[in-house]
């Protein structure tokens, strides 16, 4: 018997368990998968000697979570490759707009009219950045009401909303590029804090690749972890609380379909109807590539970023992500594309690189979107196709197979709008603890959602301490 069972090792489960471990509690961590990581983890997709990561890639939440930030991360062998820019939008007459770390350098390079909007807007968050990701990355709550109050009459409003207030369309491009990771519709309410939340992670910590690939992090969080006490075994696919050996408290890093399967007819009708009601996103069409060389952006300043936007206008984008919300697939998709070996030699062999990117599709598409995605990458940098070695295509159902979190490709855990930020998974003030006796959800479908944090595993855990493991 051991003090608390957690199943599945993705960040949040591993968070719950280093957690647990670090007050004192005997911890075993069960993954189904030969190897740990959930939406972590990195593999040779294409070529040997090719590393791609296989979910996430950019890693700014980890670096502004207020969790991992107390771990010794780097000890347990994690290194971050920061871009020179975080991300840029480009667009079609050959320029792009760049997000740099420093808020002077975006300014800069923003159309007159809108800069010093778009200073007064981002800069007194980005000096509070602390402050206000510890506030958002938690439960909805009164903690720091006026700092979130100053932020929430932006945040609240639709991306289309928050982007009226700038007058040139290559700011709103690019607001509505980084506002569009949100995966919802960018005319629906809260789009504009999704946008604006990466804006500030970008300005205050970057967006860094781990070195390596994001398995590096995954591995550091479980040598932590074993550091502690604390045990993982792998390979371990848990279908139902039967399989578990006795313990106080069982920690499910699942969303909620999962969740119903393995506890069975233990979940309270009334509590599993609401559960059932719960809604999944778009999902993702993901591509991976090989290459011969560095992508040859027309835009020659989008060599220094990490992470491109690709759609265009604002209303392109908007279109797009409609789109997918409403079960069709876009023509011109929105491409959110990042090139890791830009910044970390390690993720090809020298000369070569790799490129990571997806597109979002209706929940559950089985459609080939690989002519459209590569069409809309040559729009941007003309003979992309003859650098190409290699690809890996990915339809949901292959995300789905590969962490089953990912229903019907959907990486976020579950929708995203406004309804369910307060009913994730249901709405209730205490959102980890399940109808069911001393079994707690931690996944990226309680909150405060999705991203690389492990905020909704260390706050899970904190509940299962304050009550089944007094």
């Amino acid at each position: 018997m051991v003090d608390a069972i957690v199943v599945g090792a993705g960040p949040n489960g591993l968070a719950a368990a280093i957690t647990l471990a670090q007050a004192g509690r005997s911890v075993r961590l069960y993954e189904a998968e030969p190897e740990i990581g959930g939406g972590m983890r990195s593999a040779e997709l294409t070529q040997p000697g090719y590393i791609h990561d296989v979910c996430s890639t950019v890693h700014a939440l980890a670096l502004v979570s207020p969790f991992f930030k107390t771990l010794p991360l780097a000890k347990h062998g994690v290194e971050f490759a920061q871009p020179n820019a975080a991300f840029a939008h480009p667009l079609d007459d050959g320029t792009a707009v760049m997000v740099h770390r420093s808020v002077d350098e975006t300014v800069a390079g923003l159309p007159a009219r809108d800069g010093e909007a778009y200073r007064a807007l981002v800069e007194p968050f980005v000096r509070r950045a602390d402050d206000l990701m510890e506030a958002l990355l938690r439960p909805p709550s009164l903690h720091r009401p006026l700092l979130m109050a100053r932020f929430g009459l932006h945040a609240i409003r639709s991306l289309e909303g928050l982007a009226s207030g700038f007058r040139d369309e290559r700011t709103r491009a690019m607001l509505a590029g980084v506002a569009a990771h949100s995966m919802v519709p960018l005319d629906m309410l809260a789009t504009a804090g999704y946008g604006l939340g990466l804006i500030i992670t970008a300005h205050a910590v970057g967006w860094p690749v781990a070195r390596g690939g994001s398995q590096q992090l995954a591995n550091a969080l479980a040598s932590y972890l074993t550091s502690l006490g604390g045990e993982i075994a792998t390979g371990e696919r848990i279908q139902s609380l039967e399989q578990l050996p006795k313990s106080r408290a069982v920690l499910l890093d699942v969303t909620p379909r999962q969740f119903l399967r393995i506890a069975g007819d233990k979940v309270p009708s009334l509590y599993a109807k609401r559960l059932r009601r719960y809604r999944y996103g778009p999902g993702v069409f993901k591509m991976d590539w090989a290459l011969s060389a560095a992508v040859p952006w027309r835009a020659r300043e989008c060599h220094d970023a990490g992470t491109l936007h690709l759609g265009g206008s604002l209303e392109e984008i908007a279109a797009s992500e409609r789109d997918a919300w409403e079960g069709r697939h876009s023509e011109r998709p929105y491409v959110l594309v990042v090139q890791p070996s830009r910044f970390d030699s390690s993720r090809a062999p020298a000369g070569r690189h790799t490129l990571w990117a997806y597109c979002h599709v209706p929940n559950g598409s089985t459609f080939d979107m690989t002519e459209r995605m590569e069409q809309q990458i040559e729009r941007f940098a003309p003979g992309f196709r003859e650098r190409v070695l290699a690809r890996s295509v990915r339809f949901p159902a292959d995300m789905e197979r590969h962490n089953e979190n990912l229903i019907g490709g959907d990486i976020a855990g579950g929708a995203g709008n406004l309804k369910q930020f307060f009913e994730r998974p249901v709405l209730s003030l205490r959102p980890y603890t399940t109808a069911v006796d001393n079994v707690y959800l931690c996944s990226s479908s309680t909150p405060p959602g999705v991203g690389v944090h492990g905020m909704c595993g260390h706050f899970a855990a904190r509940a299962a301490l304050r009550s089944s493991l007094r």
